[in-house]
């Protein structure tokens, strides 16, 4: 099997399984965005936003630091345990810490009647990132099977019980005056979080023979080097998260008063998961490319095939693209009605993932090479970029200017990793081909949307025609590259 084949199959398994988990888990915004207002969901979405930004704080680069090492035969049966006994021993400081500290911190994000969300959601925090390194090491192995039922076990297990709390309580409280165990109504939005939580702790048993490898031993000076490599790379993270979270985390905080400031969080971030697909797909090409590249680091012909990678990479994203807004009239019905002034988000914030997912593929320059400090070095840029026109344009744009914030942002990360890997690792990327893919699928997108405006207004049959048709040239294209370029 080629390379790109093998890739391409790897992606394959862990989309699938990605994309089938993350779709039912993605069937619970349908749910939250009819049972909860704005208001509410405005609740779920920032709060969210801290859980991913924690996350990367408390796996602080192990993950990308044990598929480094392992590559190194002289200590490889050392590196799992040191990253998982690392991990999990920061994790329950953390949880600790949290506990103890739980009602200031509850007062400072202004939630301050609700204590227990810091607690709950500083378990889940703890018991994912314990997760992580057991999920790298299914990775490393090449085990996407395990990898996939052990994920979905969590995310099924999450809706079982979002259902069973949001949905059949109410209900039978409501027909029958039934009242089921554990409910109590006044919990509300917090079931969300209950729900969760559950799942988190279901998922450690499920990883309990990876777990056990931790006995080969924890290695103290392979420690020092996994940290001196890792941290650069939670820089890295946390630039990442600021620039993916901390739009829906201080909204509130910048909205002027009076402007429903959790109602346009909710909006915000209930259309931010109309580009799930995009989502999606980088997701499972990140769990499959991750190692794939550092297999190949010592190959002849390496940079060949990342260019390719990038190619097909590209032009996966742009049908996506076109896909989503070209069909927005349906995907517009996974959420609530209330929420559809945000729509006008949806492109911007797909073009915005589609440059971070670019990014991702350019990023392996500076992690090949050891140099993960320039990594770090444009996080922080991107980082800089992101806070401050949040802070410069939520004021006076409202959620609208965070996601042109997050398209500037991924956008200037992206020119920025290109110029610096041209510098110290070229890869041959085929930009020509690359710019020409991203012309055509803008011209095919804005005469969808011209249009739908245009001539198709109120007419959803017509407006799916075009842009059917739209997509089947976009398509057409991307086969006929393929069939002379041959994986």
């Amino acid at each position: 099997m080629s390379p790109l084949r093998k890739l391409a199959s790897q992606t394959a398994v862990y989309g699938l399984s990605t994309i089938f988990g993350r779709f039912l888990n993605y069937l619970l915004v349908p749910l939250h965005t009819r049972v909860f207002d704005t208001d509410e969901y405005g609740v779920v979405s920032e709060l969210y936003a801290y859980i991913s930004f924690f996350l990367v704080v408390l796996t602080y680069g192990m993950e990308t630091a044990f598929f480094r090492f392992s590559q190194d035969e002289e200590k490889k049966d050392k590196v799992f345990p040191t990253a998982f006994v690392s991990v999990s021993i920061s994790s329950v400081v953390f949880m600790l810490g949290m506990g103890v500290f739980a009602q200031p911190i509850a007062n400072v994000i202004r939630y301050p009647n609700h204590p227990e969300y810091i607690v709950i959601f500083s378990l889940i925090l703890g018991f994912d990132a314990m997760a992580s390194i057991p999920f790298a090491l299914l990775r490393q192995q090449g085990r996407p099977t395990k990898f996939a039922i052990v994920k979905n076990i969590n995310i099924i297990s999450n809706i079982i019980l979002n259902i069973y709390f949001l949905m059949l309580c109410p209900y039978m409280q409501h027909k029958s005056n039934i009242s089921l165990p554990f409910y109590d109504a006044t919990i509300g939005v917090g079931y969300v979080f209950i729900s969760n939580l559950a799942a988190s702790i279901i998922t450690l048993p499920l990883l309990s023979k990876e777990i056990l490898w931790m006995k080969k031993g924890f290695d103290p000076t392979l420690w020092r080097k996994m940290i001196a490599y890792g941290l650069p790379l939670l820089i890295v993270g946390l630039g990442g998260m600021v620039n993916e979270t901390l739009d829906r985390a201080i909204m509130k905080y910048l909205l002027p008063a009076g402007k429903g400031t959790l109602s346009q969080v909710g909006i915000y971030g209930a259309n931010y998961k109309l580009s799930i697909l995009m989502s999606l797909f980088i997701q499972a090409f990140r769990f499959a490319a991750e190692p794939f590249f550092f297999s190949h680091a010592k190959t002849l012909d390496k940079k060949t095939i990342y260019a390719r990678v990038m190619d097909y990479f590209v032009i996966v994203c742009l049908g996506i693209f076109l896909f989503v807004t070209l069909c927005i009239d349906l995907f517009k019905h996974f959420i609530g009605e209330q929420f559809y002034e945000g729509l006008k988000v949806v492109p911007i914030l797909l073009l915005a993932n589609l440059f971070l997912g670019v990014y991702y593929n350019l990023s392996i320059w500076y992690k090949l090479s050891d140099q993960t400090s320039k990594g770090a070095i444009i996080s922080l840029i991107g980082a800089g970029i992101t806070i401050g026109l949040n802070i410069w344009w939520i004021p006076v744009f409202g959620y609208v200017g965070s996601a042109w914030a997050t398209f500037l942002c991924y956008f200037s990360m992206m020119l920025i990793c290109y110029v610096m890997g041209m510098k110290y690792y070229p890869i041959p990327y085929h930009i020509r081909h690359i710019l020409s893919f991203t012309g055509i699928a803008l011209i095919l997108f804005f005469a969808g949307w011209f249009c739908r405006n245009i001539f198709s207004t109120g007419n959803l049959m017509r407006t799916l025609s075009i842009n059917s048709a739209l997509f089947l040239i976009f398509i057409a294209a991307a086969g006929l590259f393929i069939r002379q370029d041959r994986i």
